[in-house]
């Protein structure tokens, strides 16, 4: 015989692991709905009747994929599992009574007087809501009238909040701690960079920000956040479909006309008095001598330092960096939670312009080079950490205004590597690329470059040519070349070179 439904709506522990969405090495979280997913793992105590029963756990994450569940701590286990999609809302209501008999209820602007009839809901909620009453086909929110839909009851498959059940069986009556581990969609993370050049520009001081996305309904109190930099292998699976609900979206063709409503004015706006009506104020000072020796008041008490910032801690997970929150935070449902990743102050960079030759189309014509901030990640410039991809915004100090040099996005950089913010195109500092003389075996070119700032500048130009003879004072990086080169201040520098074509 099996026992009447378990309703578990309380979490007494969860944690929540984010991992990034597959692909999305930059740019934006999706807003609408994340393309990441998490690990939940959540402890929930429930009284088991005896016999079969169904367990409800009510509030999982909105993306449950349900074939992901894994439940412990059931006596005898679980029989069925199953992910309940559709939940109780206004849309969802009218979906679970489509064919079915409502009540609608109607009243008069004029008279206040309340009508009822019965209707079937013919179509809905997608779009609209039709209805079929005595009088015929018609769509709801469309006569001009107040009205509302009346239902006997909740329907028992709606849920307030996304749900999985299972099927379970117990031999006695007993209270039993379960742990419900899954995977959900609809989560994603990236890092936010924050860059202060320093006076000199020699150096910055660098802040990052982890920003957490839960585009779900159901948020998670005080859980365990930890995300995960890299990408794992995970394969493609088809779209989950979203919990059914919603509030209702009526839409119907425009019938009334503007003077049936009253027209709506502006509420006055009330300034502050005067405090005096010439502007002026009055000020009044008044003294007293002292007959004896002036006390001084002490000193204020000097204010309490500020509290340490909260940095997630970093962790080796295989290839994978695993960062953990150590405080409990909140990750609410349909918001993004922003806790620092790092602080480090006083980096090490090297500015530079930087540009690449390419044999297309324009040679010859001069084209502004890109402001290049180059950092090496290593304890000696003042890094050495695992860098997550995300984007870096760069501001510098002019007189007592901060701004915004320029944002770049940057991939996931080990600790050793070189790391290049791109900020912008500067029209000082160009390039000009031209060939000069050609045969079937080799292309002569010319590389021209022209400062047209108060000061040296140093420039690196990517060759991705096969040169002849290879040059010994340029860096080989990859299938490329590169010529750095200081360029003096209203000055320029050129370079000739060889490429060897393929036969």
């Amino acid at each position: 015989m099996q026992a009447d439904t378990v309703i578990s709506t309380r979490i007494d522990a969860v944690s929540v692991t984010v991992y990034r969405a597959p692909g999305r090495a930059a740019g934006a979280i999706d807003r609408d709905w994340p393309r990441g997913y998490a690990l939940v793992t959540e402890t929930r105590t429930v009284d088991l009747p005896q016999g079969e029963s169904v367990v409800r756990f009510e509030g999982v994450a909105e993306g449950l994929m349900p074939e992901t569940a894994i439940l412990t701590g059931m006596p005898r286990g679980v029989r069925e599992k199953n992910r309940d999609a559709r939940l109780l809302s206004p849309a969802g209501l009218v979906d679970a009574y489509l064919k079915r008999r409502v009540t609608l209820r109607r009243t008069d602007r004029a008279t206040g007087k309340v009508t009822e009839q019965e209707a079937i809901l013919s179509a809905g909620p997608t779009g609209g809501v039709i209805v079929h009453t005595a009088q015929g086909y018609e769509a709801l929110g469309c006569s001009g009238l107040p009205e509302r839909m009346l239902y006997p009851q909740a329907p028992k498959d709606l849920s307030p909040r996304p749900t999985l059940s299972v099927i379970a069986t117990s031999d006695r009556a007993t209270r039993a701690t379960l742990q419900l581990t899954y995977l959900a969609e609809g989560f994603d993370w990236s890092a936010s960079y924050v860059a202060d050049m320093q006076g000199d520009g020699s150096r910055l001081d660098l802040m990052a920000w982890l920003t957490v996305a839960n585009g779900g309904v159901t948020g998670f109190a005080d859980a365990q956040l930890n995300v995960i930099a890299g990408q794992p292998n995970r394969q493609p699976r088809g779209a989950q479909p979203r919990a059914f609900g919603g509030p209702l979206r009526l839409t119907c063709w425009p019938m009334d006309i503007t003077s049936t409503h009253p027209r709506w004015s502006l509420f006055p706006v009330e300034m502050p008095q005067a405090m005096m009506a010439d502007g002026a104020q009055e000020i009044m000072v008044t003294a007293q001598r002292r007959t004896g020796r002036a006390m001084m008041a002490p000193p204020p008490p000097a204010p309490p330092p500020p509290p340490a910032p909260v940095v997630a801690e970093q962790e080796d997970l295989g290839d994978l960096k695993f960062y953990r929150v150590p405080v409990s935070v909140t990750v609410a449902a349909s918001s993004q939670k922003q806790v620092a990743l790092l602080r480090q102050p006083s980096v090490k960079v090297e500015r530079l312009y930087a540009a690449t030759v390419s044999g297309a189309s324009g040679a010859g014509e001069s084209r502004p080079m890109t402001l290049r901030l180059r950092l090496q990640n290593r304890k000696d410039d003042g890094l050495g950490l695992p860098m997550p991809s995300g984007r870096v915004a760069v501001f510098e100090q002019v007189g007592d205004m901060r701004l915004l040099a320029g944002e770049a996005d940057i991939g996931d950089k080990a600790a050793d590597e070189r790391i290049d913010y791109d900020l912008a195109e500067s029209a000082d500092v160009r390039i000009a690329v031209r060939p000069t003389g050609s045969t079937r075996e080799r292309q002569d070119w010319t590389i021209a470059l022209s400062n047209a700032r108060p000061f040296d500048v140093t420039a690196e130009v990517t060759i991705p040519h096969d040169i002849k003879p290879r040059p010994k004072d340029m860096e080989r990086r990859g299938n490329a070349w590169i010529w750095r080169v200081i360029v003096p201040a209203n000055g320029k520098a050129d370079l000739t070179y060889t490429r060897r074509l393929p036969r």
